[in-house]
Formats: structure tokens, sequence, C-alpha cells
């Protein structure tokens, strides 16, 4: 267990929302650029909401941001910390309605984030959570104008996007998903989302390049290392950059810098 898994359920909620708030964009430098991606008002979803880092930034561009968490207390977490436009949801995501094993480390209580529907060696402790297709979600709460979904669930993306789909037909929202080939295999969830006519972009440095010019396998094999360490070492060490997310944005879109509101039909190529 890492040093930060074992001192968060010691601290405050508070006190961890805000040091992950804090943290996270070293640790995943694709938060700090938000804006590349992330249109300004409409809807943002976090699916695997952890402690927050990514709902609090989304809070601040998206009119509504709805979080689902499935462990108990990371949601209860959330929802009394979480901004006034952030509604937290204690479930899964998947593909159908109903109940499902989510399985978490052994004695463990979801804090490491690796908590999954997949279960792995990691896991060693199994509780039984509320499942929610994102698109049954988003209609219930009357929710449309989806700019931005965020996945990172561990293993079960494929049954997240499946959840979704009448959602990317209709918004055509960014993704910003985790894969991981220690994982599961990248294929099944590139071949769903460039059915629905996406392509990936990564950012193993200062600059988007698209996920075809990138052997995303081969870093993560080379780089898997980085993966075992924690959120304090990787974020205080980030020149050892592990790239384990993509973004998807439609065909003909690419990520672009924050610019002003004005400039947008200047660029609608840009994301």
């Amino acid at each position: 267990m890492t040093l930060a898994a074992r001192l968060a359920p010691r601290l405050p909620s508070r006190w961890v929302g805000a040091g992950a708030a804090l943290l996270y964009p070293r640790f995943e430098p694709e938060l700090r650029r938000l804006a590349d991606f992330c249109p300004r008002g409409g809807t943002a979803v976090d699916v695997g909401g952890w402690y927050g880092p990514w709902s609090r930034r989304m809070a601040r561009r998206a009119d509504r941001v709805v979080t689902v968490e499935p462990v108990p207390h990371l949601a209860r977490q959330l929802a009394a910390g979480a901004p006034a436009n952030v509604t937290v949801v204690q479930a899964a995501a998947t593909d159908r309605t109903g109940e499902a094993t989510l399985w978490l480390p052994p004695g463990g209580r979801g804090d490491r984030g690796v908590s999954s529907l997949v279960r792995r060696e990691v896991h060693g402790t199994a509780l039984a959570v509320r499942c929610v297709p994102l698109d049954d979600l988003l209609d219930g709460l009357r929710l449309a104008d989806v700019g931005l979904i965020k996945v990172d669930v561990d293993g079960s993306e494929l049954a997240v996007l499946r959840g979704a789909e009448r959602t990317l037909r209709r918004d055509r929202p960014a993704l910003f998903i985790e894969l991981e080939v220690r994982i599961q295999p990248l294929g099944p969830v590139l071949s769903l989302l460039n059915g629905h006519g996406y392509d990936g972009w990564v950012l193993p440095r200062a600059t988007w390049v698209p996920l075809s010019s990138f052997d995303l396998t081969g870093h993560q094999y080379r780089r898997g290392h980085v993966a075992e360490h924690g959120l304090l070492r990787r974020s205080l060490a980030p020149h050892r950059r592990y790239v384990n997310s993509v973004l998807f944005l439609p065909s003909g879109h690419r990520p672009r810098p924050a610019i002003a509101p004005s400039c947008l039909r200047a660029l609608p190529t840009a994301w």
C-alpha cells in the first residue's frame, strides 16, 4: 500500500480532497490541460470520482458535473465537500441496471483508487454496489449537452462506454479514458470508439500527439515500473512520465489551448 493510501483514512476528508486537488495535476498533467478539451457550459461526467480532483476542476468549466463513485465512504466525502454544481451518485457506471460486485484490495476501503468491477490479483475484498448505465442516469437527471466524460474504472471501461452510447451519438462529448495494458487489452475500447467516429490523443510531454503515432502499448511495457509508484512519489517526480490515459475526440477535431469564446468560430476543427 502506498503512503497516500495509508494516510488518507486517518485525515479529515476535506484535507484529503484538498491534497488530491493540489497534487493530482502533477500526477496526471492532462488535468492541468483541461481547457484543451473540456468546453465551457453544459454537463461534464466524472466516472470514478475517487477524492474528486477531476470533479472539482470540471466544476470550474461545466454548468453541471455528475460524479459517479461506487465506494460508499468516498461518495459520501465527495458529496459533503463538492462544489454546488456537482451531483454525486453512489453507484458503478456500467451497461446494465441492477447490482454488481465491486472488488477492492484485501482489507481496503477504496482509498488506493484501484477498485474495479473486474477482479485482479490486487483485489481481495468484495462489496455489492448499485450499477447504472450513464445513458439512464443522465436521462433520469434530465441532463444533456454533455461535453466531457472522464472514465477511470480500472478495467470496466468497455461496459461504461456501452452504457453511454446514446449520449455519444447525441452529444459527441470528449472522452478522457484511463487505459492500461497491464489491466486489459486496448483493442476492444479502441474498436468501439473507432466505430463511433472517435480518434485518440495522448500527452506524453508538452504537446498532444495522435494516438495513431504513439506506441502506447510499448510505452506502458517500458515504463510499467512507474505505475507501481504512488501518488506522492509520481507527483514529486513528474519527469518519470507514465502515459495511461487517452483523450478521444470526434474525428476531425483536436485538442486546443484555452482561447477566448469569441475566437471559437474561427477554429472549427479544434475541440
